[in-house]
């Protein structure tokens, strides 16, 4: 699975120099990149961005901010080739908007909600691919909307029964613009990828600015050092191995090591601070996770064209 701000598998194979690793050192490396993404739960359900008898819970637009702003420390370097389309606007937008609600419902609810309702993306690609664009869809495409629907109804349904639906608006709203980033960042595959992933995060950081300056949360003592883990550790450093892995193999199979990620999620945030995943999210994510499964782990061989999509 891609990460919780991603980009097609063809529009990063650009972003990192230098010649194509090996095989086996191309899947560590995108496997690297999967396990540094899954932190952050780690990072967002640490104490120290808790509700405490002096301050409110840090909100996640603010969350959100810090760690674009620290995510371009390690990106911007990478651009070599900056260009300009009106399709950029859209698109950062899209990308500010994703990183918004996923960190909001990371904040506000469950860790595993949060990032297994934002890979219910796929399952909006495919559905504006089918009938908006009129791409042709596979029997393992329509098993991935089954499984897509059963998943995110049951979250909804036990959700809904305890008055904890908001965060699972959030998420299901980070999932509909993850897809709107990878719909639109297809249209712009000429542009360099370091580039685009660049801009996507000096976007957000510069939309969400208000959000952090104009509050009452601003990072002292280890929030600093946290806040830049999950910029430059959570976000920025994995962009790099994922795209030097890009280099030696193909987009479908980084997707399939990919799903390591949602997985870990949940697993770093119970064992680091002891926040237990419902079981109905047990159920509900475990359905998405299997419809992702079946959609990527399939050999390149079998997939006809749909690989081209991915």
């Amino acid at each position: 699975m891609l990460p919780d701000a991603p980009l097609p598998a063809a529009q990063l194979d650009e972003a990192a120099p230098g010649h194509a690793p090996s095989i086996q050192a191309a899947r560590l490396l995108v496997l690297a990149a999967a396990v540094l993404w899954s932190t952050s739960g780690f990072f967002v359900k640490a104490p120290w961005f808790q509700a405490t008898a002096e301050q409110t819970a840090w909100p996640g637009p603010v969350l959100a901010f810090w760690r674009a702003a620290f995510a371009c420390v390690v990106l911007l370097p990478l651009v070599r080739r900056p260009q300009w389309s009106w399709k950029l606007i859209p698109t950062t937008a899209t990308f500010a908007l994703m990183n918004y609600t996923y960190l909001t419902a990371l904040a506000k609810g469950e860790a595993a909600n949060a990032i297994w309702l934002q890979c219910t993306a796929p399952v909006w690609v495919l559905i504006v691919g089918v009938f908006v664009f009129r791409e042709k869809a596979s029997w393992r495409d329509w098993l991935l909307l089954a499984f897509g629907a059963l998943g995110v109804g049951i979250i909804l349904f036990f959700e809904s029964r305890r008055a904890a639906l908001e965060p699972v608006l959030w998420g299901l709203a980070s999932g509909v613009f993850y897809a709107g980033v990878v719909l639109s960042l297809r249209q712009m595959r000429h542009m360099e990828s370091a580039w685009l992933v660049a801009l996507n995060h000096i976007v957000t950081a510069a939309l969400l600015a208000p959000f952090a300056f104009g509050g009452s949360h601003f990072p002292s003592g280890i929030q600093w050092l946290l806040l830049a883990g999950l910029g430059m550790v959570q976000m920025g450093l994995p962009y790099v191995f994922f795209a030097r892995g890009l280099r030696t193999i193909p987009g479908h199979e980084a997707a399939g090591i990919g799903l390591v990620e949602p997985i870990l999620v949940p697993i770093w945030v119970f064992l680091a601070w002891g926040d237990k995943p419902a079981v109905w999210t047990l159920v509900g994510g475990g359905f998405i996770l299997a419809g992702l499964a079946v959609r990527y782990l399939t050999p390149a061989g079998k997939r006809g064209n749909h690989a081209s999509h991915e």
